[in-house]
């Protein structure tokens, strides 16, 4: 039986750290894996990855000690469907708006009678060699955050979060700010946004959901409200702040 050690973390009210992978690079990801987060995200949605390199991704990030996670590109059933077939053990779905978006969600992340994923999976043998028991555990290790990133999902966060087969959120702050038109630079608009926020958070608390956040440079913050799907930071953005540091550090070396 396999174990998704990020979800299990989760649970027990620990913060499970994640790192983002953009790149398309599975020698990224796994170099992330091997820092030390509980799970590695794909971006499918922004990232530039191509399917092989997915599935050869989530490989790296699981034997390199991690959970692979993957955001999906949009709210589809082929395409979730995929994801969990090359190995992904948790999915984030962007634009979450309504109800009927996260039941979406939900009826296609797990098998029957849970949901309607389709019998069929390639990339569970990471897992173990026996499909039947990747099939009969997956629908409990398998971790679904839907995303509330607009105006619309935060007003409908709790019963977007009641729906059944959610396991969390991952808010989407930059999306957020411009789905309510906040200039975060401004004091008032930074504290409206703050507040809805902490609106979802509680959501979250109400629904007995996982509370989850990109948290960006204000990652301790966010973790000691008591978020605990959160992820810190990513490859490319590691990359261009080690490589910004050095260059300002060295630049006027005589």
């Amino acid at each position: 039986m396999f174990v998704n050690t990020a979800k299990r973390r989760m649970l027990e009210g620990k913060p499970a750290l994640g790192g983002a992978a953009t790149l398309g690079s599975p020698l990224a990801a796994e170099i992330l894996a091997g820092a030390g987060f509980d799970f590695v995200m794909i971006d499918d949605q922004h990232g530039i990855w191509e399917p092989e390199a997915i599935l050869a991704a989530f490989r790296s990030i699981y034997m390199g000690g991690s959970i692979p996670m993957a955001r999906v590109q949009k709210n589809d059933f082929g395409l979730i469907g995929a994801l969990l077939d090359k190995g992904a053990l948790g999915i984030i779905v962007p634009m979450v708006n309504s109800v009927e978006d996260a039941k979406a969600a939900a009826y296609a992340m797990r098998y029957p009678p849970r949901g309607g994923r389709s019998i069929g999976a390639y990339g569970y043998r990471m897992y173990g060699p026996d499909y039947e028991d990747y099939q009969r555990t997956s629908n409990e290790e398998v971790f679904l955050a839907v995303q509330i990133e607009s105006k619309r999902a935060a007003e409908r966060a709790e019963e977007i979060l009641a729906v059944d087969g959610v396991d969390g959120c991952w808010i989407g702050p930059a999306d957020l700010a411009a789905s309510m038109v906040l200039d975060l630079s401004n004091p008032r608009d930074a504290e409206v946004h703050k507040a809805t926020i902490l609106g979802i958070l509680d959501a979250c608390k109400k629904t007995g959901k996982i509370p989850g956040i990109a948290a960006g440079s204000n990652n301790r913050m966010w973790i000691e409200h008591g978020f605990l799907f959160v992820t810190v930071g990513s490859d490319s953005g590691y990359i261009s702040s080690g490589a910004l540091d050095t260059v300002r550090a060295l630049r006027n070396v005589r």
